[in-house]
């Protein structure tokens, strides 16, 4: 790792949600950052030293992980998933919350009951978690990985039921779906590549206790 720092941001909602905690941390993007016609992806902040890049949510924490960045957000599902050993996520910021469900089509589950599964087809981007999660109620889950339109599934007989991030609940219910179990709350974390955090200590602990602040500062707003 050279002398740069370097945060992964992830895009969409959940970045939308983090640039008032960056702000508040003291860190300033470029003009570009907030540029929607801009196709760079790495900016400059006004801290010397300190870059930003902004990728899918799901590889912010690959990026951690493998020390291409020192420090990332990343939800709690996605570290899930991946169960990277390199990262430490020391504080949970708050923002990003929705839940991961399990669904099915509301006809289907009202006469279904969960107790009684023993094998399952699912359709999730979150194979691992899917099997880890049935495995320990002695369920087995045959899993097709889908990176998108998850609730297309059991409409087109793809599968039976669906894991994946359910916020307000809207797209289910418009295509006829309905949360049946709760896999696990979700929300986003700052994340910090280990070996980083040991050679540059001082550095990024002080961003980590940054970022511990003001969403310390915004839960209590």
């Amino acid at each position: 790792m050279g002398d740069e720092l370097i945060i992964a941001l992830p895009k969409g909602r959940i970045l939308e949600e983090a640039l008032p905690l960056l702000y508040a941390a003291g860190i300033e993007p470029e003009a570009a950052f907030t540029d929607d016609s801009s196709r760079a992806l790495k900016f400059g902040t006004n801290i010397p030293g300190l870059s930003l890049i902004r990728v899918r949510a799901f590889d912010a924490a690959t990026f951690v992980a493998f020390g291409a960045a020192h420090v990332g957000i990343a939800g709690n599902d996605v570290l899930m998933e991946f169960g990277y050993s390199e990262i430490y996520s020391p504080v949970d910021l708050g923002i990003g919350k929705c839940r991961l469900s399990v669904a099915e089509p509301a006809e289907q589950a009202a006469n279904d009951d969960p107790r009684s599964w023993s094998h399952v087809r699912v359709a999730t981007k979150y194979p691992n978690i899917t099997r880890k999660h049935f495995a320990a109620r002695g369920v087995q889950a045959e899993c097709v990985k889908l990176n998108g339109a998850m609730e297309l599934a059991p409409a087109l007989g793809l599968t039976s039921r669906i894991v994946d991030l359910v916020s307000s609940g809207r797209t289910l219910v418009e295509n006829g779906l309905v949360e049946v179990e709760k896999i696990a709350d979700v929300s986003s974390r700052l994340i910090v590549n280990r070996a980083a955090f040991k050679m540059r200590a001082a550095e990024i602990g002080a961003l980590v206790e940054r970022f511990r602040k003001v969403a310390g500062d915004a839960s209590a707003a």
